[in-house]
């Protein structure tokens, strides 16, 4: 690796970080960086996963939330802890509460996976309480920091906080420790911006020749704004689907390092994260969270300039529940273009449903979905039909074909609010 330079001056120092990592030893996993095969063919380059979803928590939440608590000052009397969180540093906090016997109240979003829900009670045995509340991470937080200051308690911030930063930054002390040669890129996920501000400190004082690449997923883009907004704020509304990045507003002190030190923020679609996750699970054995294939769907940006380069993306986590497979599936389907909703008018009239199936349908075309919304109309009905079809594309030549049938419909893609009623 180069020589050591000067931390940024919003950045966490080496001192810290070399600290933390000694403090987390026999606590956490370290976790392998290791080549992936299929990515270094699809990219021309030399692409290394550092694994965090093999972490004793199955994710790098545990550093910064156990470095944090580790090195809380001394005070008279019991400590209670409190933390919000959308599942991963829940389980963090909640394995070091157990660790370190402290007594935790854990606020999580009340739609938040059951799967997460029960590792938090499973690492913090009869340490921890866990409260469901609000529909969203920053709902959860409000309603955490409220119950925290009414009892005089510890907050544990998932993000904003030095020790907690500088327990994140041990992932890229790992990276740069393992590394054979040097590391031209480097991708990380970002919801509050704890892990990428760690990492991201410890490459440009270790590695300052390495581009450093922020990934949001583009319904979450609370550090993406103040990045190119060079203003830190919050975002009015988000879309909470990649759960472990859904923050509508970045920390401040993170803020202030990513600016800093971070070369781009990009945003990835929901449905392209969905695809690059049933990929990773089919095609490696890697089952990993939405927030966790966040790097690795970056990568297709950058095809052309990471070429013969070395390449990592930190995989983040991998707490998914299984029960939202099938709505991964559907993401990823319709983000491919492969998966198509209409509103269609059938006249009520001999023949009009064979006159569908036969002369708009092609043979490769699957019909997924056939509802009535409207029954009591004995000339009309309104039905909500969904088609899977072979080729991306195929959709407009149904479309054709139903305007040459004398079928009028509404074309539902794209109005997922309308959609999440039907679907």
């Amino acid at each position: 690796m180069e020589n050591e330079v000067a931390p940024a001056t919003a950045a966490v120092s080496l001192e810290q970080v070399e600290t933390a990592a000694r403090l987390l030893k026999g606590v956490i996993y370290k976790t392998p960086l290791l080549q992936n095969l299929g990515l270094s063919r699809t990219y021309e380059a030399n692409v290394y996963l550092k694994r965090e979803d093999l972490q004793v928590v199955r994710s790098y939440k545990i550093r910064g939330a156990y470095n944090k608590m580790a090195t809380l000052p001394p005070i008279t009397g019991a400590r209670e802890i409190v933390c919000a969180s959308a599942g991963n540093h829940a389980q963090g906090v909640a394995y070091a509460c157990h660790s370190l016997q402290l007594p935790g109240y854990i606020f999580m979003p009340a739609n938040t996976p059951a799967q997460k829900v029960d590792k938090v009670r499973l690492f913090g045995k009869d340490q921890v309480e866990v409260v469901l509340t609000g529909n969203t991470f920053d709902e959860a937080f409000q309603a955490a920091k409220k119950f925290c200051d009414s009892r005089g308690s510890t907050f544990i911030h998932p993000f904003d906080d030095p020790a907690v930063v500088a327990g994140q930054a041990t992932v890229g002390l790992e990276i740069l420790k393992i590394a054979t040669a040097p590391i031209d890129y480097c991708f990380m996920p970002i919801g509050g911006g704890g892990l990428a501000s760690g990492v991201a400190s410890v490459f440009k004082q270790m590695s300052p020749h390495t581009k450093l690449i922020g990934v949001q997923p583009e319904g979450a883009p609370s550090m993406h704004k103040a990045y190119y907004d060079r203003q830190h704020g919050a975002l009015t509304q988000i879309d909470s689907f990649v759960d472990g990045a859904a923050v509508k507003c970045p920390g401040v002190l993170t803020y202030e390092i990513c600016r800093e030190l971070l070369d781009e923020i990009v945003l990835v679609p929901e449905g392209l994260v969905c695809q690059d996750l049933l990929k990773l699970y089919n095609e490696e054995g890697i089952v990993v969270e939405p927030a966790g294939v966040l790097s690795i769907s970056a990568l297709s940006q950058y095809k052309d300039e990471i070429k013969g380069k070395n390449v990592v993306c930190v995989v983040s986590g991998s707490n998914n529940d299984i029960t939202r497979m099938e709505d991964i599936k559907e993401r990823a389907m319709k983000y491919q273009g492969l998966k198509h909703y209409f509103m269609v008018t059938f006249n009520q009239r001999p023949g009009a449903l064979r006159n569908f199936v036969n002369n708009v349908l092609q043979p490769d075309d699957d019909i997924i979905h056939f509802q009535y919304i409207k029954k009591n109309n004995k000339e009309k009905g309104p039905v909500f039909v969904g088609v899977e079809v072979k080729h991306p594309g195929d959709q407009e030549g149904i479309k054709a074909r139903m305007l040459e049938e004398g079928f009028s419909f509404e074309y539902l893609n794209g109005k997922p609010d309308f959609l999440a009623l039907l679907v």
